[in-house]
């Protein structure tokens, strides 16, 4: 995994928004309606290498197909495995029910979006079956960046952790949540290995080491709650056991919605255990406003040496395009909890298309905001390496 030497380097989470026209055929693929297979195919790959040559125009270092190819970041498992369907039941997050009023808001701009709270359920023993998919997502992606002379330092393809699946897609068969959780690890662990046969790192999306505290398990105590990462970041170890660690990125957020987020887990009650799981680079939010302080808890809890830091630095639930003023501060902030800048990749809070529909970012935006991104990093690169920093 590429470190920043002599000038940070600039990456993302995942995920763009789509096209409206494959938006709207990935929405009617997973509610069961018909769809033109050709078109979709059609959209998919065209969505695929406008989103590459948009990373790289911004200056991206680090990119990925930005999940075109996917309904939603978790829940695209329930279409590559079998043992899923009906409907989960997916309880609020607490901040929803405090604030009933930004619930309802949040109702309305998704009420055209993919399945997040009701998504499909575990009904039977899960089993990834068929790689073709997965393969296909990796072929596009792979068609699209060798087909540009402009290149990305390194590629990443995301993929679902254990957990975040068991949390999302409910379950309705096993008889606990670590059997269920340890049966996704055993069976995703074949699309980890595909992602990194292909020469790709992963990143896998693990949301619920934080966000989960509001959500499945906010009527826990937080000594339950932490037991449960526990189980969740020792499925993540299990499924990435063949893969070395330097080629796998954690990605760790509370929920990639703007609301109050007043009951989020503090950073500093789970990072001991984030630090447990085997990977190379760790991606946290520090930009957000209920966040943006714990860069903090990174003193108090040292990275470890062998570990690259992701700081999140442009939010991805708001319209403002930071100043690069901002993201070099943000950058250097981290750089100085780090202790070595050379560990720093500069990115982005989470996705800006995590469901298909769901979207609160728009996409212009988004472009300008990675934009930002590349400035602030040259202004904390010569704060870092060149002039020293003011």
């Amino acid at each position: 995994m590429h470190r920043s030497e002599g000038r940070i380097l600039v990456t993302h989470v995942g995920s763009f928004p789509r096209p409206p026209r494959l938006r709207e055929l990935l929405i009617r693929q997973e509610r069961g309606e018909p769809v033109d297979e050709t078109e979709l195919a059609r959209e998919t790959a065209a969505a695929v290498d406008a989103v590459v040559g948009k990373q790289l125009d911004a200056g991206i270092d680090i990119g990925n197909d930005g999940e075109q190819p996917r309904v939603g970041f978790s829940t695209y498992v329930a279409r590559r495995m079998r043992g899923f369907g009906g409907e989960s039941r997916r309880p609020a997050a607490r901040d929803l029910i405090d604030f009933p009023d930004y619930a309802a808001l949040l109702e309305v701009r998704r009420r055209s979006a993919a399945k997040i709270a009701n998504a499909p359920q575990a009904l039977a023993e899960v089993a990834y079956v068929d790689l073709g998919e997965a393969a296909r997502e990796c072929d596009l992606f792979e068609r699209a960046t060798t087909a540009r002379s402009q290149k990305f330092i390194e590629r990443f393809m995301t993929a679902a952790s254990p957990g975040i699946i068991a949390t999302t897609l409910l379950n309705a068969h096993y008889d606990s949540h670590e059997r269920y959780v340890f049966a996704l690890a055993r069976e995703m662990q074949k699309e980890y290995e595909l992602i990194h046969s292909r020469g790709l790192l992963l990143q896998l999306d693990c949301p619920d080491l934080a966000m989960e505290r509001t959500r499945l398990f906010q009527h826990e105590p937080l000594d339950g709650f932490l037991q449960i990462v526990e189980t969740h970041v020792e499925a993540i170890n299990r499924a990435t056991a063949k893969i070395p660690a330097d080629r796998i990125r954690l990605h760790v957020c509370w929920g990639n919605y703007d609301g109050p987020h007043t009951s989020d887990v503090p950073l500093e009650a789970i990072l001991p255990l984030l630090y447990r799981a085997r990977v190379g680079a760790l991606s946290l939010e520090l930009a957000n406003p209920r966040h943006a302080h714990e860069h903090k808890v990174l003193r108090r809890y040292p990275v470890p040496d062998a570990l690259l830091f992701l700081p999140g630095v442009i939010d991805s639930t708001t319209n403002f395009v930071e100043h690069p003023e901002v993201v070099a501060d943000r950058i250097c902030q981290a750089a100085d909890a780090v202790g070595d800048p050379s560990r720093v990749i500069a990115s982005v809070d989470c996705g800006f298309g995590t469901f298909a529909g769901s979207e609160l970012v728009a996409e212009s935006v988004v472009w300008a905001k990675l934009r930002a991104l590349k400035e602030g990093a040259a202004l904390a690169s010569t704060r870092l390496w060149g002039r020293g920093r003011p």
